[in-house]
């Protein structure tokens, strides 16, 4: 069997729904206005100043947008007025902003006031790293309303730096940030920070002479909602950074930690699944099973699995049937006994412990802490036996963990992971569903918002890992990432690795490293990645 490396990337929330436009395309719908859309504006910008005339704005000849910068706090680049669109255009992905420099009047003008702005004859420039209009006068500005809702949009670092000139002058919110490196009851906001939302570390920078520059107190945990700029390396390309208007800006985010995250699982082995399916975790602390419970819970989801129709008790679905030759939807393993240390794997499945199914390499020497034959025997407290654990195709399917034995619809897990998002998983607009945790993946509550979306598949909860392709082949599902074990929260979000084992890989290679080879046509390497496991911060 040849050996491949097949990497998926977590879909996130910050990631567009595309309807078949891209992020460039201009939009045709509508007649000739006397406005021109920011999302059409910034195109006009080729790398070279240009003034902006009816015809290169096709007709146009002013701007209008909602006001999203505040020189209050004095942390604005002095002298830019910064609006952004009043309503996304049309369906695609269209929400933009502009700098506009006018000098000291922009302090005259607060988020939520609604502008139209002559610019014919004024000119597109990128200044101090900044997309700008220039040569506005402050009589070519009217403040036609105030107190307008203004779009406010939540992005993770990694899809702000991909797209530096879409998210440029608009106001976006990165969520649940900490600095990095962790910050001290001493640390102030002024100057150069950076933050990590648990994708990568972005630049925030405050200046001097801004009002909170020599405030304490940072939290730990943050959304932090500013006003994207950009600054030009000497290569050319743009690098972002954020700047908060105040410290109302800065809204404390509650830490939920886990004792232990899911760090890989073996759900499609070589030839029969039956007692040979697994699940690999990483302890974040010591645990002592014995005083201090876990329970594990795989819902399948599979379309012959019983009771029928979505999940009215979610998690614990299972209980709803006690007996049969088919799948339930859910079953439980409890964690009852042994310990781990703190960065140490263990491993939950088959009672045959093998790496890649029948005949393979025993897995016998790494750390279980529970194994059974599931085939043969029923979960602890509902799941009836079953020939395969988890789902192979088709719908989605999730594992789940627990503090403690007793699950209901109402208990509430410490970390989940979904695979695909098919089938009977979530009935809107009621409580028939598998509640989500606060984690990398998923929120139980909108993060910026507040308002509750306590299940997979409502609202903002749509993340999940894909099937590992094709089947039947022993892919491993490695999910890297890393855990801060002294926050309790993500710095690096997982992402699935499938890893073609075979019969005779060692069961070393579930906690060991490997080496993605990036080659050209011709064969040779250009270029290799190191791939981990879920890792804690404390190990690097």
């Amino acid at each position: 069997m040849r050996k491949n490396i097949i990497s998926y990337l977590i879909l996130i929330a910050a990631v567009s729904i595309w309807t078949g436009c891209k992020h460039t395309d201009t939009y045709e719908g509508g007649e000739i206005s006397t406005f021109i859309s920011n999302f059409d504006l910034r195109k006009i910008y080729k790398g070279a100043e240009v003034t902006l005339t009816t015809k290169n704005m096709r007709s146009a000849t002013s701007l209008r947008g909602l006001v999203v910068s505040d020189h209050s706090g004095g942390n604005m680049p002095v002298g830019l007025l910064v609006i952004q669109n009043t309503r996304p255009v049309g369906v695609i992905d269209s929400v933009r902003g502009i700098s506009i420099a006018i000098g000291a009047d922009a302090a005259n003008y607060v988020p939520g006031d609604s502008v139209h702005v002559k610019i014919e004859g004024a000119v597109l420039t990128r200044r101090d790293g900044i997309l700008q209009i220039t040569g506005v006068p402050s009589s070519a500005i009217t403040k036609v309303a105030a107190n307008r809702p203004v779009i406010l949009r939540g992005a993770t670092s990694t899809a702000i730096m991909a797209r530096p000139e879409d998210y440029e002058s608009t106001l976006v919110t990165i969520v649940k940030g900490s600095f990095e490196p962790l910050s001290v009851p001493t640390d102030t906001y002024g100057g150069d920070k950076m933050i990590n939302d648990g994708f990568d570390n972005f630049l925030m920078r405050t200046a001097a002479t801004a009002t909170f520059a020599n405030a304490t107190g940072i939290y730990q945990n943050a959304n932090y909602t500013g006003v994207i700029f950009n600054s030009v390396g000497q290569d050319g390309r743009l690098t972002p950074y954020t700047r908060i208007r105040t410290l109302q800006d800065v809204r404390q985010k509650t830490l939920t930690p886990a004792a232990m995250v899911i760090s890989g699982y073996m759900s499609d082995v070589e030839d029969g699944d039956g007692n040979y399916e697994y699940i690999q975790f990483l302890a974040t602390k010591d645990i002592n099973f014995a005083t201090t419970p876990f329970s594990v819970v795989v819902s399948n989801n599979a379309g012959a699995t019983l009771p029928q129709g979505f999940p009215t008790l979610g998690w614990a679905t299972g209980s709803l049937v006690t007996t049969g030759t088919t799948v339930s939807k859910t079953y439980k393993m409890n964690l009852t006994s042994g310990t781990v240390v703190k960065g140490q794997y263990f491993y939950v499945g088959g009672s045959n412990k093998f790496i890649n199914g029948s005949g393979s390499t025993s897995t016998s020497a790494l750390k279980w802490i529970r194994s059974f034959n599931y085939t043969t025997t029923a979960g602890d407290g509902f799941g009836i036996k079953t020939g395969g654990l988890m789902a192979n195709s088709g719908n989605g399917w999730g594992i789940a963990v627990f503090t403690g034995t007793t699950v209901t619809e109402n208990t509430l897990p410490i970390d989940v992971i979904f695979i695909h998002n098919g089938g009977d998983l979530y009935n809107p607009g009621s409580t028939q569903g598998y509640r989500v945790a606060n984690n990398d993946f998923y929120d139980a509550a909108d993060p910026i918002t507040d308002v509750p979306q306590p299940y997979y598949l409502m609202l903002g909860n749509t993340k999940n890992l894909k099937y590992a392709l094709p089947a039947d082949e022993g892919l491993w599902n490695m999910l890297g990432g890393v855990y801060n074990d002294v926050l309790g929260k993500w710095s690096k979000a997982r992402f699935q690795t499938d890893l073609d084992f075979e019969k005779n890989t060692p069961a070393s290679a579930l906690e060991s490293k490997w080496i993605r080879e990036f080659k050209d046509e011709n064969g040779v390497v250009v270029k290799t990645e190191e791939l981990f496991p879920t890792k804690l911060r404390s190990q690097l």
